[in-house]
This record gives C-alpha cells, sequence and structure tokens, in this order.
C-alpha cells in the first residue's frame, strides 16, 4: 500500500520516494510505484497530478487497489531514492476549482435542497450538475455569498470519523461509505465527504465566478471558475470591454448604452439602405425585358433575392441573379413565375459546384464558379431550348 503523503500535507510538492515497481505499459509509457506519494490519483472529479519522478515525466496518476500509480513517459530504477516533483500550479488550480465548488454546492444544498449529481474539474471550466432548477438571479445571489465565504479566510478541516461519531455528523455525500469516512469542512457553508485536495483556508480560493447555468434533464448545470482561473476570466472580459470601449469611443463603463446606440444607428442605416436598394431595382427591372441574366457586385443574399423578384415580377419571365466575385464564388437567385426550374437548378449545381435549391418557381443558393463559365451555361441553356 502506498503512503499518501497528499494526505498528511496538501502542500507538499518535493519529496523522495523508492520505486517499488516499474513496468512498461500501452503506447510507451511506464507505469511506476513507489513506497510513498504526494502525487493525487484521479478521484471524485478531481484529475490526477502530473510533475515529475527521477528524470520520468508523469503524465497522470490513477489508484488501484490502494496502490498509487505513476503513469510516466519513461522507466525509473527500482529500490533508489529519486527526487520527486508535483506540478504545483497545476495542482494548486484544482485544489483552489474543488474549493470552490465545495462552497458552491454548499450553499445551493441549504438553501433549496438540492444535490450535487455531477461535478467535472475540467482544464478551464468547472461542470456542477444539480438535480434541481436554479435561475440566473439566484445564481448571482449564490456567487456573492460564495465570494463572502472566501473573504472570511475561514480554516478548512479535515477529520476522519466512522461508527457513531459520524452518524452523529450532518454531511453531504453522494453514496453510502462504509468504513471511515474523510470529511471534509468549509465552516459555516459545507460539509462533505470528499477525498480531494483543498486549500488549508477559504482566502487562498481568492475569488468564484459562477459562468453559466442551464437547463440538463431535471435540474441546472452551472459551470464556474476559481483562483487564478478567475483572475483571467476577469482579465480576457475587460481586455475585450476595452478593445470595445475603444472603438466605440465610449468610457469602459458605459459600452452597454454604447453599443445600443450604435445598434439602433446600425438598424436606421440598414433600413435606408434598404429602400435604396429597392429604388435602384425598380430602376434595374424597368429596364429589363424578357429573359434576364444579372451580375451586380457586392449584394448580400436577401438582396440578390430581392433583386430576382422585382425583374422576374417586372418581365414576367425568367431571371438569374449573381452577385459575387471570380476566384471568390457567387451568390444567386433564380425564379420563373408560374415555371418549374428544380432540373435547370440541379443541372447548374453540378455544372458549376453550387448548393441550393428553394421551390419549384423560384430558388437560391451559391456557385463556385467564374462569371464566364456562369454565362457560357446560360448561353447553352437558352440555345438548347431554342432548338
Amino acid at each position: 500500500m502506498t503512503e499518501k503523503l497528499y494526505y498528511e500535507d496538501q502542500y507538499l510538492a518535493r519529496f523522495t520516494a523508492r520505486a517499488t515497481d516499474c513496468r512498461a505499459a500501452d503506447g510507451g509509457r511506464w507505469e511506476i510505484k513507489l513506497d510513498r506519494s504526494a502525487f493525487y490519483p484521479e478521484g471524485g472529479g478531481q484529475p490526477g497530478d502530473t510533475g515529475r519522478i527521477g528524470s520520468a515525466r508523469v503524465l497522470d496518476t490513477v489508484e488501484r487497489g490502494g496502490e498509487i500509480v505513476h503513469v510516466a513517459d519513461g522507466p525509473v530504477g527500482l529500490g533508489e531514492e529519486l527526487d520527486c516533483e508535483v506540478d504545483w500550479a497545476r495542482r494548486f488550480d484544482f485544489m483552489q476549482q474543488h474549493s470552490g465548488e465545495h462552497i458552491v454546492s454548499g450553499l445551493i444544498h441549504s438553501r433549496f435542497g438540492y444535490d450535487n449529481v455531477g461535478f467535472h474539474m475540467g482544464a478551464e471550466v468547472v461542470a456542477i450538475d444539480f438535480n434541481g432548477l436554479i435561475g440566473p438571479e439566484e445564481l448571482r445571489e449564490i456567487e456573492y455569498e460564495a465570494n463572502r465565504a472566501v473573504w472570511r479566510d475561514a480554516e478548512v478541516g479535515i477529520r476522519l470519523l466512522s461508527g457513531e461519531a459520524l452518524k452523529a455528523v450532518s454531511y453531504r455525500s453522494k453514496k453510502e461509505i462504509p468504513g471511515e469516512v474523510r470529511l471534509v469542512e468549509f465552516p459555516g457553508y459545507d460539509v462533505c465527504a470528499c477525498c480531494g485536495t483543498h486549500v488549508r483556508r477559504t482566502g487562498e480560493i481568492g475569488c468564484i465566478r459562477l459562468l453559466s447555468v442551464q437547463r440538463l434533464r431535471e435540474g441546472v448545470r452551472i459551470e464556474m471558475v476559481s483562483g487564478e482561473r478567475c483572475y483571467r476570466y476577469f482579465s480576457d472580459v475587460a481586455a475585450a470591454n476595452h478593445a470595445v470601449s475603444v472603438a466605440l469611443s465610449s468610457p469602459e463603463r458605459e459600452t452597454p448604452s454604447a453599443l445600443e446606440r450604435f445598434f439602433d444607428e446600425q438598424r436606421r442605416l440598414k433600413l435606408r439602405a434598404g429602400a435604396l436598394e429597392d429604388r435602384l431595382f425598380a430602376e434595374i427591372a424597368a429596364r429589363c425585358s424578357g429573359e434576364t441574366l444579372l451580375f451586380e457586385p457586392g449584394l448580400s443574399p436577401d438582396s440578390v433575392r430581392r433583386l430576382c423578384d422585382a425583374v422576374m415580377q417586372s418581365t414576367g419571365c425568367r431571371c438569374a441573379v449573381f452577385s459575387g466575385a471570380d476566384g471568390e464564388g457567387y451568390k444567386y437567385a433564380l425564379g420563373q413565375p408560374g415555371g418549374d426550374l428544380r432540373h435547370l437548378v440541379r443541372d447548374m449545381n453540378s455544372a458549376l459546384s453550387g448548393r441550393g435549391g428553394g421551390k419549384p418557381g423560384f430558388a437560391q443558393g451559391s456557385l463556385a464558379a467564374n462569371q464566364g463559365d456562369i454565362e457560357a451555361f446560360f448561353a447553352s441553356l437558352i440555345a438548347k431550348e431554342t432548338v
């Protein structure tokens, strides 16, 4: 049985140990067992530690039958004393995330009675699943209370209990646990059976941010970050907001109102541009007669449709409108009052690397072809139709 140093001191990052087993595994990896280890194995939603044993790089840590197995990129010598080092930045990050999760889960359990039914500590965010519904406003209230727990800087307690002493304590647990149970206590916020590593004091969590809440089956999934991840999140948001404020020539605290004004102006300009396009399209349609093939640069798909419709309604004949550029492809709209263009559209898409469709009398799509190829296709089509 491996001596579990991470339970004696979760802050121990460097230690010495002797290898009791080292054997080759799949994928060119090696599995190393030590007589004592500060590497935390994957469990309880917390990933296994990485780091170094001698010259071998530890890629993952798992537990099998009470023994800690270190998955490494190379072998080590049996019996010799080895200098070992846990990737402390990664471990402390997980300690902050796991501790923050305890506080949030404890608060939600206390307020709503919901259970934490799923927990995943990813590389970017922590995801927690609860068996009940929580709204965005309630989420903000939980977040504030969670950060108050951080500001209290209370000492985190760890106890090993069993038997009658365990029955006398009210604690959160996903399942019945036989024998001695490790309880982690965040005073006033949570008492939970947990095998993971945590900070000594809540102040070390730094801050807690609840990023989102979304429905998941009969409950919700909350995504959150704590500690340094929280700092990076706010730094990224601040940088993005600063870029928006510069673009809008607005103070950073006033970007929401500045964006509202910007979008109001965009809507006004879009309506004005649409009205001007309609006038232009009417003038173009008035100059057309019979079957029409048009190329107009810089049109949106909706504008292509509206121009085609205007010409088609004016002439009463088949009309094809294209907008784009050689080398980039063309958007198209094709219409014929009372006609059936499905075979034509299918042949055009096949011949000109296109995609799209619609109703029998009207179709839209795009072509990965040049203007000359499009013109040649319609010239050939007209020639066949006049034979």
